[in-house]
């Protein structure tokens, strides 16, 4: 697998996890979206966080 083809399993997975979306929902999304989506998620971890 190349870099971006990691990445993307990456972002999937982790979308997937957060929001209970399925593969091709997630896959839908354009990149810059997508990748706002993982920024928000990992911000309102650390928020839950502490």
């Amino acid at each position: 697998m190349t870099r971006d083809a990691d990445r993307l399993l990456e972002e999937v997975a982790f979308v997937g996890f957060h929001m209970h979306w399925s593969v091709d929902e997630i896959l839908d999304l354009e990149h810059p979206l997508r990748e706002r989506f993982v920024e928000e998620i990992i911000g309102l971890v650390r928020l839950a966080n502490g």
